[in-house]
């Protein structure tokens, strides 16, 4: 029996997972896919949001720059990379210099500080790249940028180490109440109970509020299609660029990532299931719409692409609310952008000022919130790696050639919480996989790793879970 269960194991569900270890408490998390980070917080740009864009009086607006103040020192504890890179909204036009005026006192009315509008040549000087047609800009010093797959499996990670259960492929299909339990069921027959439910399930929340009896909202899906340039191009922009944005969303963006990568993207294209696939159609859309952001983009240095659905609900604001039906469920839904951004302030308010409504909350006198990160040791310095290495040689081999990802750290992956089962799951944690040849090299030893310390068969191990095995048999 479980005090609270948390349903889906993403940046939401991680966070207020974490932020439930603060306190005395049997606490679980359940998830759907092989590991954490699977849905909306694997495959999105990203960008901590300044908080200008929002509706004052909203959700969004509130958690977004409460959540933005508290991100620096929230991911510094995690041993998540961050940078306050500052943002900027791109005009190109009178028209959009006239909505940039507006999203301006949006964001001042909202709390933002220091937004400011520059002229063109304001904005070359700090980003000399941009497009010959912009005229003008926002700027919002306090946007930044974080890994949100790193952000999420360092929460959840950090809650196992502080008491936490996790349960992965656990696929809620049926949930039962009787008196002040839930008895929640997997499509494989697993069972767990507990006496409240936070459902922080993404692209699938209004189903599972409807298998617990509550159906008063519904969820549907925005798909963004994403271009991912090697670190050689790392330096082509140092903000992250926005382009004014419309009702569909923020549009396309042209970034950094944390890892020196540069990001191209999203598109947004109603979608009607949890598709991620990529096509021509919405590559080649990313690329004309960036291409008018920035000259020279450089395009020939691409590594990669990938997509990701992002939930939105018909009430168009977050859902973060005790449900009016059913007594002892608490719904986060429709956390579509700026969601990453609001994580770890929604957490906070969600134990705070709802759990804590239904039954005391102690502190938990042991609670550590510092965590070690996990790809580490390409930044430490040479006295530093060599005193790791006579302590476990396995640091003293390189796996990935391309990120510098030793054995050391991969073996640590595997062990740790949350641990890591496929070879995708230790690309997130480490990086191994993630450089310019996209695992060319290293998967083959990534493999090999993953066999001999979980003590399985080489064709057991999996790229992202069962039934997408990398091997099937010896040839020789």
């Amino acid at each position: 029996m479980y005090d609270v269960v948390v349903i889906g194991g993403g940046v939401i569900g991680g966070t207020v997972l974490r932020e439930l270890t603060k306190y005395q408490g049997n606490f679980c998390l359940l998830e759907k896919n092989d590991d954490v980070a699977m849905g909306q917080s694997r495959a999105n740009s990203g960008i901590v949001h300044a908080g200008f864009d929002a509706v004052p009086g909203t959700n969004k607006a509130k958690f977004n720059v409460l959540g933005n103040k508290m991100m620096q020192s929230y991911a510094k504890e995690l041993g998540v990379k961050y940078i306050n890179n500052g943002s900027l909204v791109l005009g190109y036009d009178q028209e959009d210099r006239r909505t940039l005026l507006s999203l301006k006192e949006r964001g001042e009315k909202n709390g933002v500080p220091d937004l400011a509008i520059l002229e063109r040549e304001q904005v070359l000087e700090i980003e000399p790249n941009i497009g010959d047609e912009v005229i003008c800009a926002m700027i919002a010093p306090t946007g930044g940028i974080i890994c949100p797959y790193e952000l999420s499996i360092a929460a959840i990670g950090n809650a196992m180490d502080n008491g936490a259960h996790l349960k992965c492929n656990f696929c809620v299909d049926k949930i039962q109440k009787d008196g002040d339990v839930f008895t929640l069921t997997s499509k494989d027959g697993q069972v767990v109970q507990a006496k409240v439910i936070i459902n922080c399930a993404g692209y699938y929340s209004d189903q599972v509020s409807a298998l617990a009896g509550d159906e008063t909202f519904q969820v549907e899906g925005r798909k963004g299609e994403y271009i991912l340039l090697d670190r050689e191009s790392g330096d082509f922009v140092s903000h992250t660029l926005f382009i004014t944005p419309t009702p569909a969303g923020k549009g396309v963006l042209v970034t950094q990532t944390v890892d020196g990568n540069i990001l191209l993207g999203p598109t947004s294209v109603e979608v009607p299931t949890d598709d991620t696939s990529t096509t021509q159609e919405g590559l080649q859309s990313v690329i004309e719409k960036v291409n008018r952001m920035c000259k020279g983009v450089p395009h020939y240095n691409t590594i990669t692409s990938f997509a990701g659905v992002r939930a939105y609900c018909d009430r168009h604001d977050f859902i973060i609310e005790k449900s009016p039906k059913v007594q002892g469920l608490i719904n986060c839904a429709g956390i579509e952008s700026p969601g990453l951004t609001s994580a770890p302030a929604i957490a906070k308010y969600v134990v705070e000022q709802l759990v804590s409504t239904l039954f005391n909350l102690s502190p938990n006198a042991n609670f550590n919130g510092v965590r070690t990160p996990d790809n580490f040791f390409k930044n430490l310095s040479t006295e530093q790696k060599n005193q790791l290495i006579k302590k476990d040689d396995r640091y003293g081999k390189i796996v990935c050639r391309c990120e510098q990802v030793t054995e050391g750290e991969i073996v640590r992956a595997i062990h740790e919480n949350p641990p890591a089962r496929s070879l995708s799951a230790v690309k997130r944690r480490t990086r191994a996989g993630m450089g310019r040849c996209q695992s060319g090299f290293c998967q083959a030893t990534v493999l090999e790793i993953l066999a001999r310390e979980l003590g399985v068969s080489m064709e057991e191990i999996a790229l992202n879970g069962k039934g997408s095995e990398i091997l099937v048999g010896k040839t020789k």
